[in-house]
């Protein structure tokens, strides 16, 4: 029988090395291999693609649109907090939803958004 392993997200970034420094020293994730023109970081089970590509669409101009994960997580407060002690932008405040989840949102240097939650 088939079975989905894992997901790892891949997204295009402007300047590689500010993405990477920014993952890593604000949102603490670790650089797990550099391919070239590429840099896959890692935080407990998450892991995301970075893929250097200089003329992408900002995705800012996307709007609700540049969403591109939905993490759970075990403990929504804290990591908000940690986010908040940071250089972290914070698109959504730490906010329990109607939908049975304590959820806040972020925006990255490059203008992806990551919403995380916590089921309660």
């Amino acid at each position: 029988m088939q079975q989905i392993k894992g997901v790892r997200f891949v997204i295009a970034v402007h300047d590689l090395e500010k993405s990477v420094e920014y993952y890593s020293k604000e949102l603490g994730f670790t650089l797990l291999e550099e391919p070239p023109g590429w840099a896959f970081i890692g935080r407990e089970s998450l892991v995301i693609m970075l893929g250097e590509c200089k003329d992408s669409k900002d995705p800012r101009k996307l709007g609700d649109h540049s969403y591109f994960s939905y993490v759970n997580v075990e403990n929504a407060e804290e990591l908000f907090e940690e986010f908040a002690s940071k250089n972290v932008t914070i698109r959504k405040e730490l906010k329990s939803e109607p939908w049975g989840m304590k959820e806040f949102a972020i925006e990255t240097i490059d203008g992806h958004r990551i919403m995380f939650g916590e089921g309660f």
